[in-house]
């Protein structure tokens, strides 16, 4: 050993900062051997170990146990499989953490019961086989008997939630509170019956034009009204409804003002509901499209401008 520095268990620890009993440790697992013994039997170590001292402390850093090491040290694997097997490993447990991060940020704002955690946290944690069972029996009975075709495709294409391989925080959460809300036994009424008056008119087969979508009249109608501030109940508002009842006509299954006027209020308090809009939000979040329009300013004006002229 002569002309290679030797250094004691205790010099080495100050070089490194690492403990004794860890350096003794790792010596005993045959990690950091010692390179030769004093007189008096205590373990000497040269640069080598210094260098492997260092390297075991770094993996052990990243998270790489023991059993790795030695293998890695023995050259029964390359330092980049490790590394490569570790860096999986990693991407599963930050995959678990960002849903419980998301959970628990949810439980904290919605002050949720532990039964309602229990829940979210049942949700988080759903398989994507699980997940896509979740979604297809929600579309199932919310589309089921409605229709087929390319037409009922797109629709329940546009409506179906896929929460990216690496979602971020706010897509977890939005994806929580959309799996609660399918589930919800009056939503699922709620929009079941609205495909069954969106696709009444529909011609087997060929897709909707833009006058057989209701939101779509409604908001190009009372837009611009809502901007002038025309107020619902006003009498000056009263051609503006004719021209939408004119508008919606052939939505509608009666010919008689006041029925159809009741009959098209019905519908759009039903367009109206705050988790029909909040169901499109969250999708949009979970699938990364753009945040829909609000169509509530104008559905609100419809709404109160119609129980204006139905009201007795």
């Amino acid at each position: 050993m002569n002309g290679h520095t030797l250094y004691s268990i205790g010099e080495l620890a100050r070089r490194s900062g690492t403990s004794v009993k860890t350096i003794r440790f790792y010596s005993d697992c045959g990690l950091v051997p010692p390179a030769d013994r004093s007189p008096a039997g205590y373990r000497l170590y040269d640069d080598d170990a210094v260098a492997r001292l260092d390297l075991v402390r770094t993996l052990r850093d990243l998270g790489v146990d023991l059993s790795a090491i030695r293998k890695v040290m023995d050259r029964e694997l390359t330092l980049s499989e490790v590394a490569a097997a570790h860096a999986d490993a990693l991407d599963v447990q930050i995959r678990i953490l960002r849903l419980r991060r998301a959970v628990l940020t949810a439980v904290a704002k919605r002050r949720a019961t532990p039964e309602e955690t229990h829940l979210m946290h049942k949700l988080a944690k759903l398989s994507e086989v699980e997940r896509r069972q979740l979604v297809g029996d929600f579309l199932d009975a919310v589309f089921g008997g409605a229709g087929t075709g390319s037409t009922f495709t797109g629709i329940m294409r546009s409506m179906t939630p896929e929460l990216p391989d690496n979602p971020d925080t706010e897509q977890v959460q939005a994806w929580v509170e959309l799996a609660e809300l399918s589930q919800d036994p009056d939503f699922r009424a709620l929009v079941r019956q609205m495909v069954q008056e969106q696709t009444a008119g529909y011609i087997q087969g060929s897709p909707p034009t833009l006058n057989s979508d209701l939101a779509a009249i409604v908001r190009d109608q009372i837009s611009p009204v809502v901007a002038a501030g025309v107020e619902p109940a006003a009498l000056r508002a009263d051609p503006i409804v004719a021209v939408l009842m004119t508008r919606c006509a052939h939505l509608l299954d009666c010919c008689d003002d006041a029925e159809s006027r009741r009959q098209f209020l019905a519908r759009l308090e039903r367009m109206n509901d705050p988790r029909r809009e909040r169901y499109f939000s969250l999708l949009a979040v979970i699938n990364g499209w753009p945040a829909p329009e609000s169509l509530r300013p104008v559905l609100d004006w419809a709404v109160r401008a119609l129980q204006a002229r139905t009201q007795g």
